[in-house]
């Protein structure tokens, strides 16, 4: 069996990235998390199975011991402060931790001596940033115009990996996911904090009003689990020192979602534009070119858009 190590494998990519190797028996899987009330969230029926391990990735000493003990045959390096939005409150924070991170795993496999190691690098769709419509679908050659530190911070990520490969020859594949959604996304994300504040007016648990943002904007939407799929494809066929989009081709602009969830209820709900919700700069289209990718290993979504929405609603339904 080959040894899996996934670092963040009980945020929300993690953990469906754990459920799906478990699910093939190929994989002894291992990863690391920060907060005990995520790993019971989003853990629970398969935490058992996991060798669970608690660490800030800051700390490079313990990552160093950490990776020195479990001598990984992969790594699925996922740990990230993912929030566009609150990357413009806590820029440094965002910077510091998605960065210094990274460098962490990366210099721990390569003092190590862990050179057969193969690793995923998710950098982001979000790093292409704002382009024109001409250059729509985005392709790997996409010129990056970044509007946000979180965007920075993924760049650097993206071109870490790159850096690790050429200079030492570690194994790193790369590649940049468009917006992927479904159960367990944190509602700071716009299509799951639509789906709890559903579940919650349902409930009773507040006014049957939605505050939302920018909705003219469109997005390449994925479902996790289509894309933690995609990421195992990666790291077993992806060309070392390659880098790759991953997407599904299709964008929706933020109102079509908002109305199909609202379908989904039987309540009436007012909608409200919040002057807070809206960024500094809003991207007006991101469309992922995943044709290299799909190229050496024919993977395509699997789950459609209806079933995604209706799976994120029944999530908050169950858990508000």
């Amino acid at each position: 069996m080959k040894k899996v190590f996934i670092t963040g494998i009980s945020g929300f990519a993690g953990s469906h990235l754990a459920e799906y190797l478990l699910s093939k028996k190929e994989y002894d899987v291992s990863g690391t998390y920060l907060l005990e009330e995520s790993v019971k969230r989003n853990l629970g029926t398969i935490k058992n199975n996991l060798d669970l391990i608690r660490v800030d990735l800051i700390n490079n000493k313990k990552v160093f011991e950490i990776i020195k003990s479990v001598k990984p045959d992969y790594v699925f390096h996922l740990a990230a402060l993912p929030y566009t939005g609150t990357s413009f409150k806590a820029p440094f924070l965002t910077m510091k931790n998605n960065i210094a991170s990274q460098m962490n795993i990366l210099s721990a496999i390569k003092d190590n001596n862990l050179f057969n190691t193969k690793i995923l690098v998710v950098s982001s769709g979000e790093i292409y940033g704002l382009i024109e419509k001409k250059d729509l679908p985005i392709d790997e050659e996409t010129k990056f115009m970044p509007t946000s530190p979180y965007s920075v911070s993924k760049i650097t990520q993206d071109f870490m990996g790159l850096q690790y490969f050429l200079s030492y020859k570690l194994k790193v594949i790369r590649v940049r996911p468009f917006n992927h959604i479904g159960p367990r996304q944190s509602p700071s994300f716009v299509v799951s904090s639509i789906a709890k504040s559903i579940a919650e007016i349902e409930k009773g648990k507040r006014k049957p009003v939605i505050s939302v943002g920018n909705l003219s904007a469109k997005r390449d939407f994925t479902d996790v689990r289509d894309m933690v799929n995609a990421y195992t494809l990666a790291i077993e066929k992806g060309k070392i020192g390659e880098v790759y989009n991953i997407g599904s081709g299709r964008s929706y602009r933020i109102s079509e979602v908002l109305e199909n969830l609202l379908k989904l209820s039987k309540i009436k709900i007012k909608i409200r534009v919040n002057k807070n919700l809206l960024r500094p700069v809003d991207i007006p289209e991101l469309l992922c070119d995943a044709t290299k990718f799909k190229k050496i290993t024919n993977w395509k979504p699997k789950i459609d858009m209806s079933t995604t929405l209706k799976d994120t609603l029944d999530y908050w339904r169950m858990i508000v």
